[in-house]
C-alpha cells in the first residue's frame, strides 16, 4: 500500500528587478525569488482536488506586487514578508519557505541612472514561517578568494594509488558558499551580512593553512565571533587547484610564478561550525 509522504510546491526562480527613483539618483534591487508552500495538501495528490492549492502563478504575482507595494530593502526582510503572507493566506497552508538571491549592481560612474553588473558574490537567504514562528538562514555563494602563499598540504594518508606530492607552499583558492543560521533576528540585516562576509574574508586571508578543512573551521569560527546573533555556519569550499607548470623543457625555472588553474575535478570540503548552545535548527536548513 502506498502513502503520501512529505510534499511541497511553489514557484521557482521568479526574476524581479525593483527600481527605486529618488530624483536623478536611482537604486536597483535584482532578485531571484523561489517560493514553496506545504500543509494540508493531501487531496490534490490523491484525488486531484485543487481547492487547497494557491496557484504557483499567484505566488509569482505576489512577489511582483509586494516589490511594488512594500519595496525591497534587505532581502531577509522581503523574504520574511512573503513567507508570513503565504503562511497566513489559506487555512490549508501551514508552512511557507521563501528563498531569495540578490544579484549586485554598481553605479556606472557618476550617473544616477546607469549601472554595471557587479563581480561580487551572490547574496542569499531562506526564510521559513509556519504561522507562529519564523526561521532565517542568510548566506552567499561564489565568493572567489585566493592566497598566493601561507598554505601547505603534507602528512596525508597514502595508499597504492596516491601520487600527490607533498607541498610546503601552494596557492589556495576557493569559491565560498556559506550560509549562517540566526538564533535571533539582528537589528540590521545588511550590517550583519557585511560583518559575516568580512569575517569570512579575514579568516581566509590571515589563517596559515595546513589544510582547507582547517581554513573552513577558522572561517566559521570567525563568523560566530563577529556576529553574536548567528548560531551556526555551514560552508562548502571547492578546492580550486593551481598546479605549478613544469617549464624545465624550455630551459626556464618556475619558482612559484606560473600555474595551471584546473577547473575540474576538484576537492570539495564541506563542514558546519556552531555554538555549543545553538538551538535546534528545525526546518531552517530545508
Amino acid at each position: 500500500m502506498a502513502v503520501l509522504g512529505p510534499n511541497r510546491y511553489g514557484k521557482a526562480e521568479t526574476r524581479v528587478v525593483r527600481v527605486t527613483r529618488h530624483g536623478d539618483a536611482h537604486r536597483i534591487k535584482d532578485l531571484t525569488v523561489s517560493t514553496s508552500l506545504s500543509g494540508d495538501m493531501a487531496e490534490v495528490h490523491l484525488s486531484g482536488d485543487n481547492s487547497a492549492v494557491l496557484p504557483t502563478d499567484t505566488q509569482k504575482n505576489t512577489v511582483f506586487a509586494f516589490a511594488k507595494k512594500h519595496g525591497v530593502g534587505a532581502i531577509e526582510d522581503f523574504a520574511l514578508l512573503l513567507a508570513r503572507h503565504f503562511a497566513d493566506a489559506r487555512p490549508a497552508i501551514h508552512h511557507a519557505r521563501v528563498a531569495v538571491e540578490e544579484h549586485a549592481w554598481e553605479r556606472n560612474g557618476a550617473f544616477g541612472h546607469s549601472f554595471v553588473r557587479s563581480g561580487r558574490e551572490v547574496r542569499t537567504c531562506v526564510a521559513h514561517h509556519d504561522g507562529t514562528r519564523s526561521w532565517m538562514v542568510s548566506g552567499l555563494r561564489d565568493l572567489v578568494v585566493l592566497n598566493t602563499t601561507n598554505s601547505e598540504f603534507w602528512g596525508f594518508a597514502r595508499d597504492e594509488y596516491t601520487t600527490l606530492p607533498e607541498t610546503r607552499d601552494r596557492v589556495l583558492a576557493t569559491a565560498v558558499d556559506a550560509a549562517w543560521r540566526h538564533a535571533e533576528a539582528p537589528q540590521d540585516w545588511d550590517k550583519t551580512y557585511e560583518n559575516a562576509r568580512g569575517a569570512l574574508l579575514a579568516a581566509f586571508a590571515d589563517t596559515y593553512s595546513l589544510s582547507l578543512q582547517q581554513t573552513l573551521y577558522a572561517m566559521g569560527t570567525r563568523v560566530l565571533a563577529e556576529c553574536p546573533g548567528v548560531c551556526e555556519v555551514r560552508l562548502s569550499l571547492p578546492n580550486k587547484h593551481h598546479f605549478l607548470v613544469d617549464l624545465a623543457p624550455f630551459g626556464l625555472d618556475n619558482d612559484g610564478e606560473v600555474f595551471f588553474a584546473a577547473d575540474r575535478p576538484y576537492g570539495l570540503i564541506e563542514g558546519t561550525v556552531l555554538r555549543e548552545d545553538a538551538p535546534a535548527a528545525g526546518p531552517a536548513w530545508e
